[in-house]
């Protein structure tokens, strides 16, 4: 995962999940998903697209934006829709697995400084504080 992370940092100059959605071509739009919904990442054919709930902050924005990424990009062919329908894995698995891409993508390149805490970290790099236990 941090050799994916610095292979699309290195690629795209940056760690902004937005700036890099956009040159993998990924759409990003916006819209009411509804109160349980925060993000979705949606495939079909060639068309990748990533929809962001509009009721949300500019940081909740941001991870959301980088954990849908890590979802292209670690879960290439996967459908939550048809994961949950037609087969027996467990999503969970992959939602984690999303969220530490997140955590690392906006954490990337920056480093626990003396004295300071993990949150102290997460906060400055815009990561929600309930999205700690991903950082390890």
């Amino acid at each position: 995962m941090d050799k994916l992370i610095y292979k699309l940092m290195r690629r795209f100059k940056t760690n902004d999940p937005f700036i890099i959605a956009q040159g993998l071509n990924i759409h990003i739009r916006y819209a009411d998903l509804g109160s349980s919904t925060r993000g979705i990442y949606y495939r079909k054919l060639r068309r990748r697209c990533i929809f962001i709930h509009d009721g949300l902050d500019e940081p909740w924005q941001r991870f959301v934006c980088a954990h849908e990424l890590g979802h292209d990009r670690l879960h290439p062919g996967f459908s939550r829709f048809w994961l949950d329908e037609q087969s027996f894995f467990h999503v969970g698995k992959y939602e984690r697995q999303a969220n530490k891409f997140a955590v690392r993508l906006l954490t990337a390149g920056d480093q626990l400084g003396l004295g300071e805490s993990l949150g102290d970290l997460l906060r400055r790099n815009g990561v929600p504080e309930e999205m700690q236990r991903f950082y390890f």
